[in-house]
């Protein structure tokens, strides 16, 4: 099972191992691009990344890490764009949610999210929704950037 349980995703952030999740397509037909954010320790708190990346990759190339960001003269720099920093993980993974219309049950241990990637692709890159059938996550607000 590659989706961790909340409980699971709460005791890698205490074990200061960061999680991720997929967010799916951005930009357009002209400069194609994907989302997927972060919550990583940092010491005793907790920071949330987006990270905005050109669609670089095929089937043999998947390294989301690699990939350049969609907007290389935006604020995002190589790592991601900090959108908050919290005390405790369950008040992280909620911000990040809440901020980037993330679901509970799709976190993925650091790594994994090049998994999610490879299924996208291998799906044709599917616009509307996930792989997996539910809709891409979209942000509930729009968000605001410290």
């Amino acid at each position: 099972m590659r989706h961790l349980t909340e409980s699971f995703a709460l005791g890698a952030l205490r074990r200061g191992r960061p999680v991720e999740q997929f967010l799916g397509p951005v930009g357009g037909p002209g400069r194609p691009g994907i989302r997927y954010v972060e919550v990583r320790p940092a010491g005793s708190r907790f920071e949330i990344f987006l990270h905005t990346l050109e669609d670089a990759g095929h089937e043999t190339f998947l390294d989301l890490y690699e990939f350049p960001p969609l907007d290389p003269d935006g604020e995002e720099e190589d790592f991601g764009l900090l959108l908050a920093t919290h005390e405790d993980p369950l008040t992280a993974l909620a911000a990040a949610e809440e901020v980037t219309g993330a679901g509970r049950g799709r976190w993925v241990n650091a790594g994994l999210v090049h998994d999610e990637y490879h299924d996208y692709v291998r799906a044709g890159r599917p616009a509307d929704s996930a792989p997996h059938g539910d809709p891409w996550p979209v942000p509930p607000v729009p968000p605001v950037w410290p």
